[in-house]
């Protein structure tokens, strides 16, 4: 793990992406049907607002192709608030962020 990303979690210094109680989600599931070649696939909440990337599935997905099982599949995803975090904290280029319209 980066020195300046070891830094960033002792201090806690999160920014405007921690949540209210002060911790910074990595990662959440959700039971979208997703496929190889998904990664990077925008996750959306029920606003149409970006809350995540997916990145992978549990192996009970792997049968996704074939036929979805909603009580045993699932995506895992990045939170949008820690790529933001890493963008802007971790990765210096706040001037990014600032260009987006981040909805809280």
């Amino acid at each position: 793990v980066p020195e300046k990303l070891k830094q960033l979690y002792v201090k806690r210094d999160y920014g405007q992406y921690a949540m209210a109680d002060g911790n910074l989600p990595c990662c959440f599931l959700t039971t979208n049907d997703i496929t190889g070649g998904n990664s990077g696939s925008p996750v959306l909440n029920a606003n149409g607002e970006l809350i995540g990337l997916a990145f992978d599935g549990n192996w009970e997905s792997m049968s996704s192709d074939v036929m979805f099982e909603p009580d045993l599949q699932r995506c895992i995803c990045v939170d949008i608030r820690y790529v933001l975090f890493l963008v802007d904290k971790f990765g210096g280029a706040g001037y990014l962020t600032k260009e987006m319209n981040i909805v809280k």
